[in-house]
């Protein structure tokens, strides 16, 4: 840790030094004081935030060994970590965050999800306002399950190409995944379904966003557009278990978790079949007969008190700083990007809350890249599944922090909620709805501001 506050000292003298007032004073340090780590290695978005203090810096540890270890069937010997499934996308935390990072897209028939999993509902809402699950196999496709019954079936994936062109005359092409689910073991699915496509994300800097106050974000919204300039994001409103009640929702790609405790719980829930305090049931549905009276890893097969070292582990990843900031191609991307108003959803400066239960996460200005709102981006990147206040063609605003890292950590450059965007060329082109202006925008540019673009939002 020590290294780390030399290195921040560093840091912060060099850039109080500054005297170019267009650039963010704390512009390398996109995690905060606390929250940022100089790291540009294969292990960047796997820090504990040099700022963590008391017992967070030791219940990390604690926590990670339950985010990156496997979970097995029970009974077991493991009782720790038994009582996996039945039905199941993958066996740990990591497996769908390698490296803490982000997921892969399903590409290849044949093989089982890594990070990707698809949600599924039906038309219609349930008792809290949330997504409507199917009736036999419930709001997320398990394409894996414990040896003692069937998983739900398979992912098939096909890809219609969609050429275009650059003002310039430049070609490029994109690729629109067309997901199938095959070899079904728990009856048909109705042709009303709804089905939404999901890629795990880098975990970074999660509790920095849960740290930002609610005010912080009321005051991005614009729900009916009052400034007219096409940009109207809005907060959804979710059903907060814990409280009993619907409040504002920060994570997951339609904002639908209202807390980061939940998301983790649900993620436990959901991908891995694991029971916990918050979501006591098995992740199987009344009508999936032979999943019923299996041995399970007891009443909460993770209690409250794992589940917190593992939510607390998720909190206090750090985020890494950024990189190459004196380039000037970068320099001008910046301009670029503020110019075409993508900062408009993408904010990059913002100050944390002073309530949160981590104090080192409070006060922190940072720089994440997002509004947490929810944002119209056109028919092209719809699923056309609503979830509660989300409609159809409603994401939340992806943070861009560590985004130039991703293939470092992860081994590739697959973006947008589905991974459709092989780079951040690709991602830009598919942005429709309220920033069809910037996208037009980044096409009429010629080759260079491009690049320029390409290579601040690799910086980040």
């Amino acid at each position: 840790m020590i290294k780390y506050l030399i290195v921040l000292t560093i840091a912060i003298t060099v850039l109080s030094c500054r005297k170019d007032e267009k650039y963010a004073p704390y512009q390398e340090l996109s995690g905060g004081l606390n929250g940022t780590v100089f790291d540009q290695s294969s292990n960047a978005f796997g820090h504990q935030m040099p700022g963590s203090t008391g017992d967070a810096e030791l219940l990390f540890f604690v926590g990670n060994s339950f985010f990156r270890q496997n979970w097995v069937s029970a009974p077991a010997s493991t009782k720790a970590r038994d009582g996996v499934g039945p039905l199941l996308n993958s066996h740990s935390c990591s497996s769908c965050h390698f490296k803490d990072g982000r997921g892969a897209p399903f590409v290849e028939n044949g093989q089982h999800s890594s990070g990707f999993l698809i949600r599924l509902s039906m038309p219609g809402t349930n008792e809290n306002g949330g997504p409507l699950p199917h009736p036999y196999y419930g709001d997320q496709f398990n394409d894996l399950s414990i040896s003692a019954v069937n998983p739900e079936g398979d992912i098939e994936v096909a890809f219609e190409y969609i050429s275009g062109t650059y003002n310039d005359g430049t070609g490029y092409t994109l690729r629109k995944p067309i997901y199938n689910l095959t070899n079904l073991n728990y009856g048909d699915l109705d042709g009303s379904i709804l089905t939404s496509p999901r890629v795990g994300q880098q975990i970074i800097g999660l509790g920095l966003l849960e740290a930002i106050d609610e005010q912080t974000l009321r005051d991005f919204e614009d729900e009916g557009d009052a400034d007219g300039d096409g940009i109207s994001g809005k907060l959804n409103s979710v059903w907060n278990v814990e409280a009993g009640t619907h409040t504002i929702g920060k994570f997951g790609w339609k904002a639908n978790q209202p807390s980061l405790m939940q998301q983790v719980a649900g993620a436990f829930n959901g991908d891995m079949g694991i029971k916990t305090h918050l979501f006591p049931n098995e992740n199987h549905t009344s009508l999936q007969t032979e999943c019923l009276d299996l041995p399970d890893g007891g009443t909460f097969e993770i209690d409250a008190d794992d589940l917190y070292k593992t939510y607390l582990y998720c909190a206090t990843l750090a985020v890494p700083a950024r990189r190459n900031i004196e380039n000037e191609s970068v320099k001008e991307g910046e301009l670029l990007f503020r110019s075409m108003d993508c900062a408009k959803c993408h904010i990059p400066n913002m100050t944390t809350g002073n309530s949160h239960e981590f104090n080192f996460l409070n006060n922190q200005k940072i720089q994440p890249y997002t509004d947490l709102l929810l944002h119209d981006m056109g028919p092209d990147l719809a699923d056309n599944r609503p979830d509660f206040l989300a409609n159809g063609n409603e994401w939340r605003t992806q943070p861009l922090w560590g985004i130039g890292l991703i293939q470092i950590v992860n081994g590739h450059t697959y973006l947008l909620h589905d991974g459709r965007a092989r780079n951040v060329e690709e991602a830009i082109l598919w942005h429709g709805g309220e920033a069809e202006n910037a996208k037009n925008q980044f096409k009429a540019m010629s080759a260079q501001q491009r690049n320029a673009i390409i290579e601040y939002i690799n910086s980040l």
